[in-house]
């Protein structure tokens, strides 16, 4: 368990460096991680493809939070920018 929001945590942490340029605090980095982690497997096993270890359990989390954070940007309304 404690495993799982450990990878949970560094998968959402990238994700939010790789998609947005930023993490979201630990708890918004755990919550993208693990259901990241839903995601990907559901993904990968769709695919057939099965990650073993550490190394795997982390790239299908980071894969799948990327995949998360995807569809939520595709679903929220773009912020208006104030001009002067």
């Amino acid at each position: 368990m404690v495993w799982f929001l450990i990878i949970g945590v560094v998968a959402g942490w990238l994700a939010g460096q790789i998609f947005r340029g930023g993490g979201f605090g630990l708890w918004g980095d755990m919550a993208v991680g693990v259901v990241g982690a839903l995601v990907g497997g559901f993904v990968f096993g769709l695919l057939g493809i099965t990650a073993y270890g550490m190394i795997g359990a982390l790239v299908t989390s980071t894969v799948g939070a990327l995949l998360f954070l995807w569809v939520l940007r595709l679903f929220s309304k773009p912020r208006a920018t104030a001009s002067k």
